[in-house]
């Protein structure tokens, strides 16, 4: 895992994310008494792209995709999350698009210096964030995009295919391996403070863009099976050419430095002293509580709290009372209470997360603090470190060794030259249990976790996937794997597939080219009562004649 060490560095990495988040660096006015960004060493750029795009993974796969891959569940306020209740209103995507003008204008910088290594990182970059817009919505623009500065025919850029954008992004790698390959000495101005994910190291940026291309190759497996076993052998069979990420210490993670509520983890609660904010709020869900607890597995205590007070069913009526730090209660008070809000009771007296979409997730399991976003002291709240703004845990996880070992072993799995399907598996865990802190305790757990081919594989990657659940919603879409099934209070009776164009910014802005993208989407029977084929139940291309997944 690679850390933040330095304050300074990472002070101005803020600075820079929050004044140029939201525009392109060609547009800012200059500040007298600060450096033109026309004259800005590119490096600079490095830390405000890293952080702007490790945010992003942050607030997805611990946000509202947390909620959808059942990871956690809000007991407040809990509509985006719990119940995907997403619109046209929701989900725009001009931040990646910002982040995107700054990684051109590092790119521009590094093509007129003649800087290589800046060249390989910037398509790294480019590739991740063109990747995830492709990945949320489907067609989008692509090679039109970024081009306004050089006149109004591109005010209004053309939404390109999902496909031609994967085939840009592993193009992309492709070049950026090659740029990536010489020797640590043939490369110029390299910075290493500058450069808070990997400290100038140029092997591990290339391990990252050929591990990055496993992932979209995986991406399109079900689609292009063909192309995807090709890229995936290609590179799993030549180490040597095309090396990748398969240790902990490798993983692209970024820390935070905790100054600010801007600079620190989501839910901290040191510039939060709200009792119903974000921490508080944030429950584990019971999906992921109970697959954790059925394969002992030691990531459960690193990631939630036990609860305070379980709860006992004793005999008799009208029990209800705390003895020996546990609340007893009587069957009547249990069935009166389950009348009134229609949630059930779980009487596990070490970890308790919530059931995916229930109405009433503040009052489950007899939770005396009935106000929204409370604590629960019959529920597990995250760890304690959740509560803070920094630390070696809370990691901006842009990906893994652990992923890598799992689509390894899922290619393997497929006959396709990627080594061996259960020894991928293993690594996979071990490696995700070594980022966790937990790596002493992986022999004592892989006998609950045996490899039994596709399922074991998705359901640990899934599992691995904390606060970056947003690949697990990736995975989950391609093969209908882990099996998850809503709640009562869900917008739809299925898991959503995509985000919906913004109707402000992606739609009434460029509306013809919108439209023509929305055309092709395919709706299924969840469409509900959205009023065109932009819904988040619609399928984009990558889905479309996959069966997958419904």
């Amino acid at each position: 895992m690679n850390k933040i060490k330095n304050s300074f560095i990472i002070g101005l990495t803020i600075v820079f994310t929050l004044v140029v988040s939201c525009k392109d660096l060609d547009d800012l006015n200059v500040n007298p008494n600060g450096v033109d960004p026309e004259n800005a060493d590119l490096n600079l750029l490095l830390p405000t792209i890293i952080t702007g795009i490790g945010q992003t993974v942050v607030n997805l796969g611990f946000g509202d995709i947390a909620g959808v891959m059942q990871h956690t569940q809000y007991d407040g306020w809990s509509g985006g999350h719990n119940d995907y209740d997403w619109d046209n209103q929701d989900k725009s995507w001009s931040g990646y698009y910002s982040i995107l003008r700054n990684i051109d204008e590092f790119y521009q910088k590094a093509v007129e210096g003649g800087y290589e290594f800046h060249q390989g990182v910037a398509l790294i970059m480019k590739a991740y964030t063109f990747g995830l817009i492709a990945d949320l919505w489907g067609d989008a623009p692509y090679a039109e995009a970024l081009k306004a500065e050089e006149g109004s025919e591109y005010f209004n850029p053309v939404f390109d295919e999902q496909k031609t954008i994967y085939e840009g992004i592993l193009a992309d790698l492709d070049v950026a391996n090659t740029l990536l390959s010489g020797g640590s000495s043939s490369y110029e101005n390299i910075n290493a403070t500058q450069d808070v994910l990997y400290a100038g190291d140029v092997a591990k940026w290339r391990k990252f863009a050929n591990s990055l291309a496993l992932r979209y190759y995986m991406r399109l497996s079900a689609k292009e099976p063909s192309l995807a076993e090709q890229g995936i052998s290609k590179i799993a069979s030549d180490p040597g050419t095309y090396p990748v990420i398969t240790s902990a210490n490798d993983d692209a993670s970024v820390g935070y430095i905790g100054n600010s509520s801007s600079d620190s983890w989501p839910s901290t609660m040191q510039f939060e002293e709200d009792p119903s904010g974000t921490y508080m709020r944030n429950k584990l869900c019971a999906t992921l509580v109970d697959a954790l607890q059925e394969l002992s597995d030691p990531r459960l205590g690193i990631w939630a709290n036990k609860i305070e007070i379980p709860l006992v069913l004793v005999s008799g009526e009208d029990v209800d009372r705390i003895v020996d730090g546990k609340r007893e209660i009587s069957q009547d008070i249990v069935d009166d209470y389950e009348a009134a809000w229609g949630v059930g009771i779980d009487y596990d007296e070490d970890f308790v997360g919530i059931p995916p979409s229930v109405f009433a997730a503040s009052q489950y399991n007899l939770n005396p603090n009935l106000d929204q976003g409370v604590y629960n002291p019959h529920c597990s709240q995250l760890n304690d470190i959740y509560k803070e703004s920094a630390g070696p845990l809370l990691l901006m996880r842009l990906m893994s060794a652990a992923e890598v070992h799992f689509i390894l072993s899922e290619a393997a799995s497929y006959g396709w030259d990627a080594g061996t399907a259960e020894e991928h598996y293993m690594e996979g865990i071990q490696q995700s249990f070594n980022a966790w802190g937990v790596g002493d305790q992986f022999s004592a757990y892989i006998g609950s976790a045996p490899y039994d081919g596709l399922e074991s594989i998705i359901t640990q990657k899934w599992i691995a996937s904390w606060t970056a659940a947003t690949e697990s919603w990736f995975d989950y879409r391609r093969t209908g794997l882990p099996d998850l099934q809503t709640g009562e209070s869900a917008k739809r009776q299925a898991l959503p597939l995509r985000f919906y164009y913004h109707y402000d910014d992606e739609i009434s802005k460029n509306t013809e080219n919108a439209e023509a993208a929305i055309a092709k989407l395919e709706p299924t029977q969840y469409k509900g009562t959205d009023v065109s084929n932009n819904s988040a139940w619609s399928k984009f291309w990558l889905l479309q004649g996959t069966n997958k997944p419904y």
